[in-house]
């Protein structure tokens, strides 16, 4: 599959699984919501793996890169996502998570020594900007409700959105070492997360959270649709592009996703943006084809 279509469909899919968690919320505790949706989704890509008869089984070498995954990727920064949407409207978390295009390159700068492109800076500058336009109005409601006294947690839910970008970025770093041991990127994906559920799920015995069974119709079919969508479809797709075209550009998956939850709003909730928000979408676009755009070529001598 081309990675351009890689890129539209994890964007797409993203874009809407934002809301979706927030039908998630209140009935069942976030870490508990967290094990189901990535345990479901472990024993999916196990059973597709089976039926393609390949060999389930990893070397411990591998199983500990694996574990590192699960525990950025599918547990920490899903926890701290899923808690963060408690505290503040889903659109502003997804806003954030375009900030893994400044972390990205530098954490693979530390850790790989991998040279920073002005390209990148350039577009990562470009898309951040864009999106603080598209939820300015949010973004500055939000800070009015803060200092008028008024109890919104915000800077609670700032912290844990900001937590699950570092966490997942650290996991696309890990990534790429699962990547050097095992190419199978869906056998990798399905221990991943099946480490990933069993941190989530110690997290939840050893905090007391209830494992409360769900009993409404929107929680029972946003599981579905995060599992199989948001987790299995989407992240085969972002796996492989982190391999394919390398962490930096593919994080920019992030400054799309905030534009498809505006245009669903656009849709689905009569939303109506202004001026300001739809030059925020333009710098948005801009920045992302920008640092797609395959670097120059040096001329020859």
């Amino acid at each position: 599959m081309p990675s351009s279509l890689l890129f539209i469909i994890a964007s797409l899919i993203w874009g809407s699984t934002f809301w979706a968690i927030t039908q998630q919320l209140g009935e069942v505790a976030p870490a508990v919501s967290v094990a189901y949706r990535f345990g479901l989704a472990s024993l999916t890509l196990f059973a597709w793996c089976w039926l393609r008869k390949d060999r389930l089984q990893i070397p411990w070498k591998t199983q500990g890169w694996l574990a590192l995954q699960g525990f950025f990727t599918f547990s920490l920064s899903y926890l701290c996502t899923y808690s963060s949407e408690q505290y503040l409207v889903s659109a502003l978390v997804a806003v954030l998570f375009a900030l893994m295009v400044i972390w990205s390159p530098i954490t693979e700068r530390i850790f790989f020594q991998k040279p920073l492109t002005w390209r990148i800076w350039v577009a990562a500058l470009v898309s951040i900007t864009g999106v603080i336009l598209l939820f300015f109005p949010a973004l500055k409601s939000n800070w009015e409700e803060t200092h008028s006294g008024h109890s919104t947690h915000f800077l609670l839910g700032l912290g844990l959105a900001l937590t699950a970008t570092l966490a997942s970025t650290f996991g696309n770093l890990v990534v790429v070492k699962v990547r050097q041991h095992n190419q199978n990127v869906l056998l990798t994906m399905a221990w991943a997360m099946a480490w990933g559920t069993m941190w989530v799920s110690l997290f939840a015995i050893v905090t007391g959270q209830p494992w409360t069974i769900p009993s409404t119709l929107n929680y029972w079919l946003s599981l579905i649709y995060l599992s199989l969508f948001g987790s299995v479809i989407a992240f085969a797709c972002y796996f492989t592009l982190i391999h394919r075209i390398g962490a930096q550009k593919t994080v920019f998956i992030g400054v799309i996703t905030p534009i498809i939850s505006v245009l669903l709003s656009i849709k689905l909730e009569s939303y109506h943006p202004g001026w300001i928000e739809w030059c925020g979408m333009i710098l948005c676009l801009a920045g992302v084809i920008w640092a797609l755009r395959g670097e120059p070529k040096a001329k020859s001598a």
